[in-house]
């Protein structure tokens, strides 16, 4: 059995935080249809950190980086590059590390899940 590889999601957070979560976590089921194991840091640490309080997001972009590190991929998703991703875009350049970038367009397909392929039990229409 072949391992998967494991791509950080990288996408816009601030601003419309609702939609961004949205589209954050259409990417990771795009990154799942490709065969991928997604990590989306700004799906998790908002949890626990505050994104309006500058040392809390600092906090959660060195944590990032650090995951990032970990990571095969970085894909930048979306059709906006933000100042957060902009830095682990970088980092991933320093590192090394191969980046792709994913577009809304590219995205919009996989918005409904269907048993049958890619992980076991499931499957993204349009991906």
């Amino acid at each position: 059995m072949t391992e998967r590889k494991l791509v950080y999601i990288a996408s816009p957070y601030a601003g419309d935080v609702k939609e961004n979560i949205l589209a954050a976590q259409n990417a990771c089921r795009y990154a799942m249809a490709q065969g991928a194991v997604p990590i989306a840091v700004h799906l998790m640490y908002p949890q626990f950190l505050d994104d309006g309080s500058p040392g809390d997001r600092e906090v959660g972009l060195q944590m990032g980086i650090r995951v990032l590190k970990a990571c095969d991929e970085l894909w930048l998703c979306g059709d906006r590059i933000s100042a957060g991703m902009q830095r682990e875009l970088y980092a991933a350049v320093q590192l090394g590390i191969p980046v792709q970038r994913i577009s809304s367009q590219e995205l919009a397909g996989c918005l409904v899940m269907e048993p049958g392929q890619g992980f076991p039990g499931m499957r993204m229409r349009g991906c």
